[in-house]
């Protein structure tokens, strides 16, 4: 019997944490069926437009934005935008007629699904974080099936369409072993010295960078490694202030596209507590430190990283104390083996390396 030529339809994006798993599933999907068409939805001039195509796939904008805390003129036109892109959305659906349909968060994700429902096609959620978005709790009524990672998921949607399958991630984080060397010459680092990194999500983090310039002579002085992914907003200064120690073990980048070597040079992580970095931190079964960005809605990074401290899985320190607690955190966890090996081997029990293949595995059945 020839192979089905299967056709999906992935939505979302904003930020790397939910572009990076929506390009995880869509290269799962490919490495099954090479023939299926994959087309995404994104919102336009979001960062999905760029890193959508440089992974190989199509894209298509939607005028939509998400709601501001504030009075705005976005927040005026918002009923305007919605409109516009369920319409488009409608129109998208009809032209490439999927089998199935993924919502992985995001702006573009919401009128997208909220038409496949309309029309009929089969259609899956994928929600990353331990705390449901509005849109996804609204949602999740009409859709077939909501793909979750945290096993607390059962107070926001129907127990009857939830699959506990994890977080996706980029396949290359998943087999770090054996890639030390490489990563320390990648980045030519010492390999004798323990290396911090330093990761703000994939827009940056204001706080984690100020701390960490803060931090740069007691870095150096105390002679760690540190890679020090800053997001291009925060990049010149973090560069300017990296050169001015006199080492060449400090290392800022404003992006870091091999962060399979990045996580394996990595003893201890700095990080903020998104969804996919939680589940690359436990794929990657390295100390965390967490600091929850206060700028998300509902606060849900607080309660992702809750789940982690919860089980002596990471350690927080709150956005408001950073600047005065984070390094002091960072540098005792560094001198603590004992307190590393135990975070180490909880974070690792959280680690689900099949989410991918279980997503698409029931994106399958709905096909």
């Amino acid at each position: 019997m020839p192979e089905k030529n299967y056709r999906f339809i992935i939505s979302g994006g904003g930020t790397g944490g939910h572009i990076y798993p929506a390009v995880a599933i869509a290269n799962e999907i490919k490495r099954l069926h090479p023939s299926a068409e994959i087309l995404f939805v994104g919102a336009m001039g979001r960062m999905e437009m760029t890193r959508v195509p440089e992974a190989g796939y199509k894209i298509i904008g939607l005028w939509i934005s998400g709601l501001q805390r504030r009075l705005t003129l976005d927040n005026l036109s918002f009923p305007l935008k919605v409109l516009s892109s369920v319409r488009k959305s409608y129109k998208i659906i009809k032209d490439f007629k999927p089998d199935a349909v993924v919502g992985v968060g995001g702006y573009a994700s919401g009128p997208l699904l909220y038409a496949a429902t309309k029309m009929g096609i089969p259609s899956l959620i994928q929600e990353q974080n331990s705390h449901a978005g509005i849109t996804n709790k609204l949602l999740a009524n009409k859709v077939d099936k909501v793909c979750v990672a945290y096993d607390s998921m059962y107070k926001y949607f129907p127990n009857a369409k939830i699959v506990l399958t994890g977080n996706p991630v980029r396949r290359d984080i998943t087999e770090l072993a054996g890639k030390r060397p490489e990563a320390m010459k990648f980045f030519g680092l010492n390999p004798d010295r323990l290396t911090f990194l330093v990761i703000g999500g994939s827009l940056g983090a204001r706080t984690l960078n100020q701390s960490t310039e803060l931090a740069l002579q007691k870095i150096q002085e105390a002679g760690y490694n540190l890679i020090w992914q800053t997001g291009k907003l925060y990049y010149p200064t973090a560069e300017a202030a990296a050169k001015q120690q006199p080492t060449d073990q400090i290392k800022a980048y404003d992006f870091i596209k091999r962060m399979d070597l990045a996580y394996a040079a990595a003893d201890v992580v700095i990080s903020r507590a998104g969804a996919l970095s939680i589940s690359e931190l436990c794929l990657a079964q390295k100390p965390a430190i967490l600091v929850p960005s206060p700028n998300v809605a509902e606060d849900h990074q607080t309660k992702n990283a809750m789940a982690l401290v919860q089980k002596e899985a990471a350690v927080l320190v709150k956005d408001v104390e950073a600047s005065q607690k984070l390094w002091d955190t960072a540098f005792a966890l560094a001198q603590d083996t004992t307190r590393q090996q135990v975070l180490r081997k909880n974070i690792a029990q959280l680690a689900k390396p099949q989410a991918t293949e279980a997503i698409v595995q029931e994106l399958l059945k709905l096909a």
